[in-house]
């Protein structure tokens, strides 16, 4: 291309900069107005259905060379945009900064938005029941490790529901300050360093493993500590200034860590491809279970999750979560619901939401 084509093509782009900023802006105030609707329905601004909508609308309609990582990633920031003109919203998640489950945040809510760390999944429960923050973002479940036990147990304390997920491939990385000979020690959280132990034990047989509360943390440490490294996310290389020594140390690359958003109030409608769940307790008797399950199988629901943690307080008992595909609205949900809640000590509805599509950490 010549100078003066050079000159043309970015003339052409900064005419089109201008026609994106007034539409854009256009855009923003029917968001104002749709905002004004739902303060007075008392409707929280994330709408997790319609944003999918908005997506599949987009991606039906796209003829490239954008691909779809690209627009989910821009409309990303344009949702989070939306939802700060309606009203400013406050994510909690279970810190430190640089985690993951910030990474999962971001990915969902934008850079937009006000994050606020919290220490524990407990204390992120509270902080979005109490209304100090509008949502929180905790991990539910590692491909690798299983079920995260704390956010199940806290369902049973917290009257909060289950409004999307967050599905982030994760990906290791070994940071530090010094070449890889140099490092003696390697700080990590314990279920990194589960999913990472094969790659320390051929890479760096007899190095010193030091666990810690977060991969966060553990970025800090190595940081502060000569001759030390970390498994951390790139997002926390970034924040403490360390390079990668080592990237994707993971021992299976197929591995992925899927975050629930809660909020005090669901209101979903159903899409087509949506997940649910349930808490409920039975009569600790022969068969109480296995009633309750098929009368979800004789609906046509398919359980795709089942886990039980013991009823505090009562020793040998036990509270039941179970993800189905499927809404709660649904014809055959309501009829299932109807059957199996008599059975039941107690029954909660956690949530119906779209299932989500698996984005990359960095």
């Amino acid at each position: 291309m010549s100078a003066e084509g050079l000159s043309e093509a970015r003339q052409a782009i900064d005419a089109i900069d201008r026609q994106l900023v007034q539409l854009l802006n256009e855009r923003m105030r029917h968001v104002q107005r749709i905002g004004a609707v739902k303060a007075y329905s008392a409707q929280g601004v994330y709408a997790p259905a319609r944003e999918e909508q908005v997506i599949a609308n987009l991606l039906a309609a796209n003829a490239g060379p954008l691909t779809e990582r690209h627009l989910r990633a821009i409309w990303r920031e344009i949702f989070a945009a939306a939802r700060n003109l309606e009203e400013p919203q406050r994510v909690g998640y279970l810190g430190p900064a640089a985690t993951f489950t910030h990474q999962a945040a971001l990915e969902r809510f934008g850079a937009a938005t006000e994050y606020v760390p919290l220490p524990t999944i407990p204390d992120v429960f509270r902080e979005a029941a109490q209304g100090h923050v509008h949502y929180g973002v905790v991990p539910v479940e590692n491909s690798t490790e299983g079920s995260v036990h704390e956010t199940l147990d806290a369902f049973a304390e917290f009257d909060l529901r289950v409004i999307a997920e967050i599905a982030l491939g994760i990906h290791h990385q070994l940071v530090a300050r010094v070449p890889r000979e140099r490092i003696r020690r390697v700080f990590t959280n314990p279920v990194a360093l589960g999913q990472c132990r094969r790659w320390l034990a051929a890479n760096l047989p007899g190095v010193e493993l030091v666990t810690v509360v977060s991969t966060a943390r553990a970025a800090a440490q190595a940081a502060e500590t000569p001759d030390s490294a970390a498994i951390a996310p790139r997002l926390a290389a970034e924040v403490y200034g360390l390079d990668i020594v080592a990237a994707d140390i993971e021992d299976l690359a197929a591995n992925y860590t899927r975050f629930y958003v809660l909020a005090p109030t669901n209101n979903n409608p159903p899409t087509g491809r949506d997940k649910t769940a349930i808490l409920f307790s039975v009569r600790h008797e022969v068969g109480a279970l296995s009633a309750v399950v098929q009368q979800f199988a004789a609906a046509g629901i398919n359980l795709t999750s089942i886990q039980s943690r013991p009823l505090r307080g009562r020793p040998w008992e036990y509270i039941f979560f179970v993800e189905f595909e499927g809404h709660a609205a649904e014809p055959n949900w309501q009829r299932a619901l109807t059957a199996v809640t008599p059975r039941c000590l107690f029954l909660k509805v956690l949530g119906s939401w779209p299932r989500a599509v698996v984005a990359t950490a960095v």
